[in-house]
């Protein structure tokens, strides 16, 4: 027993470890991203503007308009100029000292771009940028789902990681926008392996589902902490180190996970695949998932460009914006992933998405970064409650209706929290640029209040395909169900139908908890017996009454 509970904790570590470096990957980009996209455009276009009006004095006039804009300019203006004379480190150096001294400029002061249509086209771009990695991800759940009941979690856990990999080696060395969206892409692949895997193995593993919420909560707290270092993270390195930094620390920590799954993980027998289909699942489970996330999922894209043209913020301060969210994420998970199993998940779920959306409706009042703390907790703590509540009772629903394999069921999860994040940005970045961004949060902040009452339904969640595991332990000739033989006695012998309906609703009640311990009433057994018209009704009457309690 104590080696049990030793492996099932180091199989949490890992699941949480494995999360923890997705989601800092997935968010480390997020300050880091438009800053450079935009420095890079601006560079691109005053270097073609100056190149067509050219002067002898052109090199210093378009570095002066770099400068203007970003401290940093010079790893932008090294990769090629236009212009037939380049100009090397020192002559940068230079032409930034003597700019700095021409205009003056206080270096705690941020750099603040023009709000014009170039900074608003940024919208689009990040936006799509962001979403490639859902998209991908959503693409592949559904295979990676049934792998996993096929050939077990280890292998496709292992997958992930190396992909993951990969992916972060890319962004540290991708220098345009093509190759970052290839690396974000592969990270949806990786993604999906291990969000995937590492759910189904702690469903697997943690059968008691009060046993089970708490784990959820754990690991949703590696990935709560991954939102939480990864943007102030990623701004403070790109600010002081540049933009590898942070992507190759990411890769020393992933090889790190990786050798711990290496040394720990082994193959492990997997039961036979059961075919799960779409419609035995009621689809508040995964809309709570997707339009909670749809929320932050639209948020990071457009704030830091919203907080670039109304807040003229250092760099550093487009990724501490995110820094309430996610502690309030990690409160959320921790305390509603034990909370919510006594106070009602479908409660929990509900609470949590009007607080989404009242919080998303907060944030456009904000005049300055002190402004968001408010709205930016509130959000995190929102998506916790239901996360945390939602992600349980996923595994709950496989127990109650099919044989215990996991991987399908959180690859549906995944695919409604993948849903979010692929149109969430994609989407976002369209509006915020055509109508405004005080408008996205609106949108977006209706339609989670809206879709908050829908989590009543999950108050009693559906058992129509009973599971009958625990019955074949005990009694391994029995398949049928009390509604089957229900419908068979109705279509033969109606008069007597009503008969069998309370001693029948007893026995499954007893067949599905205690089967050894089952025992029809004495009156059942009396009004039957009166009720026999013949030897054929004898026989088929004895027959049922026997397969119910052997």
């Amino acid at each position: 027993f104590r080696t049990e509970r030793q492996s099932r904790k180091l199989t949490l570590v890992i699941v949480f470890i494995a999360l923890l470096l997705d989601n800092m990957l997935l968010t480390v980009v997020v300050p880091i991203i438009p800053s450079y996209l935009y420095t890079v455009d601006d560079a691109v276009a005053n270097m073609a503007k100056n190149h067509t009006t050219a002067s002898p004095h052109t090199p210093s006039g378009t570095f002066h308009t770099i400068v203007s804009l970003y401290d940093n300019s010079v790893r932008v203006t090294s990769r090629g100029p236009m212009d037939s004379t380049p100009i090397t480190l020192d002559q940068a150096q230079a032409v930034s000292l003597s700019t700095s001294a021409l205009t003056p400029h206080n270096s705690t002061e941020p750099d603040c771009p023009k709000a014009d249509d170039q900074l608003l086209n940024e919208n689009v771009k990040v936006g799509l940028l962001f979403a490639s990695k859902a998209t991908v991800q959503l693409i592949t759940n559904p295979f990676i789902g049934p792998l996993t009941n096929r050939i077990g979690y280890q292998i496709p856990m292992f997958a992930g990681f190396c992909i993951m990999f990969l992916s972060t080696i890319m962004f540290a060395f991708s220098s345009s926008y093509t190759l970052l969206f290839l690396a974000r892409s592969l990270q949806g692949v990786g993604s999906s392996c291990s969000s995937v895997a590492g759910m189904g193995m702690l469903a697997s593993v943690y059968t008691d589902d009060e046993e089970r919420g708490n784990a959820i909560g754990i690991a949703l707290g590696g990935l709560a902490m991954g939102v939480l270092l990864g943007p102030p993270f990623g701004s403070i390195m790109y600010e002081f180190v540049g933009k590898t930094a942070p992507f190759l620390i990411l890769a020393v920590l992933a090889v790190l996970d990786g050798a711990l799954q290496l040394f720990i993980l082994q193959p492990s027998k997997v039961e036979p695949e059961v075919s799960i289909h779409l419609s035995s699942i009621t689809f508040s489970f995964p809309g709570s998932i997707c339009f909670a996330n749809m929320a932050i999922a639209m948020l990071e894209p457009a704030l830091p460009i919203w907080m670039m043209e109304t807040m003229c913020p250092r760099k550093w301060q487009l990724g501490v914006a995110f820094l309430p969210a996610s502690i309030s994420y990690l409160i959320g998970t921790n305390i509603f992933g034990v909370l919510a199993h006594k106070m009602g998940r479908w409660l929990c779920s509900l609470i949590g998405m009007v607080l989404v959306g009242v919080s998303i409706l907060c944030v456009p009042f904000a005049k300055d970064i002190y402004g968001l703390i408010l709205p930016n907790f509130g959000v995190g703590f929102a998506i916790g409650m239901v996360d945390s509540s939602m992600m349980p009772i996923m595994g709950y629903l496989v127990d109650l209706r099919h044989v215990s394999v996991y991987g399908t069921v959180y690859a549906i999860a995944d695919v409604a929290f993948c849903m979010g994040f692929a149109l969430g940005p994609s989407a976002g970045g369209a509006i915020a640029k055509n109508i405004g961004f005080p408008w996205l949060m609106t949108i977006i902040g209706v339609v989670d209040i809206l879709f908050a009452p829908l989590c009543y339904f999950l108050r009693s969640p559906p058992g129509r395909e009973e599971k009958m595991k625990c019955a074949r332990m005990h009694t391994p000739t029995h398949t049928h169900t009390h509604t089957n033989i229900l419908h068979t006695l109705k279509q033969r012998y109606a008069f007597e139908y009503w008969l069998l309906v309370k001693a029948a609703s007893d026995a499954e009640r007893t067949i599905h908890c205690r089967p050894h311990r089952l025992k029809l009433l004495p009156s059942f057994h009396y009004q039957v017996k009166r009720r026999e018209r013949n030897s054929r009704h004898t026989l088929i009457m004895r027959h049922t009454l026997n397969g119910l309690s052997v």
